[in-house]
């Protein structure tokens, strides 16, 4: 699959569609039919399947004829739920509930900040589901790292009093809540702390340049990771999101020299 999706025109949206949850939760989703392995993705915090690397990635399998999910977690975009009740925990479910009933066979995850974490989650849950990983700014335990870790001590007494707590963000002028329960919820899904049981192909892509998520937590990942096969790509200008052009096509690369 070395089929260019910049040379084709982009292809219309799928229509969304809804997957039933059985607690009557429901998940937005947009699947194309074709071959596989297909692609899953899993978007970032705060992020839905809208954004310029899932519509990017929906072209380039497009073009290729390959099989390409991508769908909004409870409290996300379309999907049902509100974000204060959103936990790690949940998030997994709905990325296991996708990928059991909406895919086929083996598939890539390819999963950005957040969506990082939760893809490492999938992939030791369902290891016979996962044929390969794509990291984009992989952040595991970001609620632990990257949350908790930053809030000063007045921000953590506010949220142990009041259960949340808002944090400015360059990415919302609303900031983002940091609730309670995604901290205490996601002490239960750590996995950084020492091997993780992975063992297929994993590809972790990220920039020099991000905020958010230190560059070298890519590293730390990759010598967690029991896998052999683990390749990391540094952007030395690159940002958290790694939605320029140029980070673009590098993910695409990525994905299409994949074993």
């Amino acid at each position: 699959m070395t089929l260019s999706s910049t040379l084709n025109p982009p292809e219309p949206d799928q229509p969304i569609a809804i997957l039933a949850r059985a607690d009557g939760a429901t998940i937005a989703y947009r699947r194309r039919v074709g071959q596989g392995p297909g692609l899953v993705f899993l978007g970032g915090f705060m992020s839905d399947m809208a954004g310029t690397k899932a519509r990017r990635l929906d072209a380039h399998c497009a073009a290729q004829g390959r099989a390409f999910l991508r769908f909004d977690y409870f409290g996300h975009g379309a999907s049902s739920g509100a974000f204060a009740d959103a936990t790690i925990g949940r998030w997994r479910e709905d990325v296991l509930a996708v990928l059991d009933g909406l895919t086929e066979g083996p598939q890539v995850l390819v999963g950005s900040s957040i969506g990082g974490w939760l893809m490492l989650l999938a992939a030791l849950a369902r290891p016979q589901r996962v044929a390969a990983l794509v990291g984009i700014a992989a952040a595991p335990d970001a609620t632990e790292a990257l949350m908790w870790a930053r809030l000063d001590r007045a921000q953590r007494d506010r949220m142990l009093q009041d259960g949340a707590v808002r944090i400015p963000s360059q990415y919302d002028p609303g900031g983002y809540l940091l609730t309670r329960r995604l901290i205490e919820d996601g002490r239960q899904h750590l996995v950084m702390a020492g091997p993780i049981e992975i063992r297929c192909p994993v590809r972790l892509l990220h920039g020099m340049r991000d905020p958010d998520v230190p560059w070298r937590t890519s590293l730390a990942l990759a010598e967690r990771l029991e896998s052999a096969d683990v390749e990391v790509t540094l952007v030395k200008d690159g940002d958290h999101r790694l939605s320029h052009e140029h980070d673009l096509a590098l993910l695409m690369r990525t994905i299409d020299t994949l074993p």
